[in-house]
């Protein structure tokens, strides 16, 4: 584990199936983790793809109020809006201080109190150090915390969304004065996974396909 990780950790890796002290007794209502977070609350195309569904919206249409785009080293990406001016919280969170969209939250809320950690191909996890306030957690697997049908499937997923999106801010952070080209990637990236409907219901069969064709966009342009 690197320094970077090792500060921000118990300093420890875990596997999906590993058990881990992250039960947070159902909330009851804290809500802390859904305030003040800021863009933090990145939409990868996964969530995305649930909360259009959930809807019945375009992704157009969520941005109009439950989310916004922003800009993280050159890669355009979504994101969960915040809203109210003093201790911002997310656009989901309902009088009850609890999650309205539980069912479809993005795979960062579903994440949290841990991180990810990408390495080898691989995906690991780690315990963020004093992010979550509730006192005596309980075990569980993360896996269970998570909450996801098909681990592995979603797991192969995040491997690919996280190298392609690294391959695009590296690209982004060598050619900085190269505006024009770095706009139009930006503007397929989000044209393929975001703004172009997925047709069917099979979300990870659609999301190979549109990455091959974000990749051949990318090769033409000698992005590799």
């Amino acid at each position: 584990m690197n320094q970077e990780l090792t500060e921000i950790s118990d300093g420890r890796l875990y596997r999906n199936n590993d058990m881990v002290k992250i039960g947070c007794h159902d909330c009851e209502g804290c809500s802390s983790c859904c305030r003040n977070m800021g863009q933090s609350i990145w939409l990868d195309p996964y969530d995305a793809f649930q909360l259009t569904h959930y809807f019945g919206k375009t992704f157009e249409e969520l941005l109009e109020k439950e989310a916004e785009l922003h800009v993280e080293e050159g890669l355009i990406l979504p994101n969960l809006r915040m809203i109210g001016e003093q201790a911002p919280k997310c656009s989901f969170l309902n009088v009850e201080n609890r999650c309205s969209i539980h069912t479809v939250r993005p795979g960062l809320c579903r994440l949290f109190p841990l991180g990810r950690n990408y390495e080898d191909e691989k995906l690991t996890y780690f315990i963020l150090k004093d992010a979550c306030l509730v006192e005596h957690k309980s075990k569980l697997k993360i896996n269970k915390w998570l909450g996801v049908s098909n681990i592995k499937q979603y797991e192969k997923f995040l491997i690919e969304w996280h190298t392609l999106t690294k391959k695009l801010r590296g690209f982004f952070n060598e050619h900085m004065e190269e505006e024009v080209i770095i706009k139009s990637i930006n503007m397929k990236f989000l044209q393929i996974f975001y703004l172009s409907p997925y047709k069917s219901e099979d979300f990870y069969e659609e999301f190979y396909q549109k990455l091959d064709t974000m990749n051949g966009f990318l090769k033409q342009l000698g992005v590799s």
